[in-house]
């Protein structure tokens, strides 16, 4: 089918879903489904559905996405089809035997993330969206009520970090950040032989992160963004920088409008575990320095290519967050070393690694799965294994870093208060947020009135 009348066609069957399911909102009840509406539906977004759309205690009941239909990165037609249509017939083709049941409670499709959060066919709002658009769409769930499953980094900014985190506690939402590293069996086993100080005092921690973008990785042509992309609502917030393929789907991230760069895509992930083993869910370092960053030579970019983190601890513990660092988390202490990285974990004393060593009586929480973590403290109203001040917390060094980059001076930190100490300029820095006018109140609005 040709392009133009593939979307025109979809186009008028989303049209027609949206009123049906508008008409039909019912909220379930204690006993019935959570009712589950994704924002971005890119590859992480679909990752994301495929786990949601076969848990036996939800139903996804809408879709948001400002694109309709896209390949990622890849030419026209090639791989993987992504965006609000492709996600529909994903999602209606597995719910296929519901929908002959009549226990299918319908979907609803919007571009506009707000009609989603405002449901009440949704219990829980999942955001899979580029970075720059998390808080707005968390602070919208969460002022609707809404649960939220969000995709890390946790938010773009400081300042929107600490304003979720303060949202979160004030409607008592369930919050789950897509941190997933926790819920894997290596990851627990190192962060318990750490806590049960099997390696003995620990006086470094190498945190090992890819290197970041050194030269564009599209197009770097300008041109119209392509039919069926609402690329105003794509920049939302952030600045509208023309449109090139090179800063778009899975590019994003190599700017600072959209994102942190790789630095701040993985930090989440294996300084989360770094964080996590020190018990410093709700702390923090005391000096951050960034040191060695260097730039791709383009201007399509402006996120680091290579970058050191120093950090310093206030248990005497220091950390280098680098991509010159072996990827993965590493602790270095009075009796050894230990390594762990995805599908593989390795000590100076091979016994340690074993399954059946036995690391001492404190455990961390054993979880298999991490959307079925979240899905179970929903309906029990517990604390997910990445609620959101952790997530926070767990990226705040690259924030800093970033700030410290800028001024070429260490800062000193004072995670109690998450304040810089005795620098005005780097604090002013840090808690920066300059939205485009349209959305200078985007993490204070309420329902839309129209």
């Amino acid at each position: 089918m040709k392009r133009r009348r593939f979307l025109q066609l979809n186009a008028l069957a989303t049209a027609a879903l949206l009123t049906r399911s508008l008409k039909a909102n019912t909220r379930a009840s204690a006993n019935e489904r959570l009712g589950v509406g994704i924002v971005g539906l890119g590859s992480r977004g679909f990752n994301l559905l495929d786990e949601f759309v076969v848990h036996p205690e939800v139903q996804i009941t809408a879709l948001c996405d400002v694109h309709d239909l896209h390949y990622r990165d890849r030419p026209w037609g090639k791989g993987p089809a992504m965006g609000r249509v492709p996600a529909r017939h994903a999602v209606e083709k597995k719910y296929g035997e519901a929908r002959k049941s009549g226990t299918y409670r319908g979907l609803m499709l919007t571009s506009d993330y707000r009609y989603l959060c405002e449901s009440d066919q949704v219990d829980i709002v999942v955001v899979a969206t580029p970075d720059h658009w998390h808080a707005g769409c968390v602070f919208s769930a969460l002022e609707n009520g809404k649960d939220v499953y969000c995709e890390k980094p946790v938010t773009h900014l400081f300042a929107e970090g600490q304003q979720i985190v303060e949202k979160v506690k004030s409607t008592g939402a369930v919050f789950q950040t897509g941190s997933q590293q926790r819920s894997d069996e290596l990851f627990q086993r190192a962060v318990n032989l750490v806590r049960n100080g099997v390696l003995g005092e620990i006086s470094s921690i190498e945190v090992g992160l890819p290197p970041g973008y050194d030269r564009p990785q599209g197009s770097v042509e300008t041109s119209q963004p392509p039919v069926g992309l609402d690329y105003e609502m794509w920049c939302g917030p952030s600045p509208k920088l023309p449109y090139m393929r090179a800063r778009h789907h899975r590019w994003w991230r190599g700017s600072r409008a959209y994102g942190g760069g790789v630095l701040m895509d993985w930090i989440g992930h294996h300084n989360d575990i770094a964080h996590w083993s020190l018990n410093l869910d709700k702390g923090g370092p005391t000096v951050v320095e960034a040191v060695d960053w260097s730039f791709p030579e383009t201007d399509v970019y402006d996120t680091p290519h290579h970058y050191t983190i120093r950090c310093e601890y206030e248990n005497g513990v220091t950390s280098t967050i680098s991509d010159t660092n072996t990827l993965g988390t590493k602790w270095i202490g009075t009796n050894g070393w230990l390594h762990v990285t995805r599908g593989r974990i390795t000590a100076s004393d091979s016994r340690w690694v074993d399954k059946n060593f036995n690391p001492g009586d404190e455990r961390v929480e054993q979880v298999v799965s991490h959307v079925d973590n979240f899905v179970q403290n929903v309906r029990s109203r517990g604390v997910c294994l990445a609620p959101a001040e952790t997530a926070h917390r767990s990226i705040t060094p690259g924030h800093l870093a970033y700030v410290s980059n800028a001024l070429q001076r260490p800062l000193r930190w004072n995670a109690k208060q998450e304040v810089v100490i005795d620098d005005n300029e780097a604090d002013r820095m840090l808690r920066s947020v300059d939205y485009r006018s349209h959305w200078e109140s985007l993490l204070s609005q309420r329902t839309r009135k129209s």
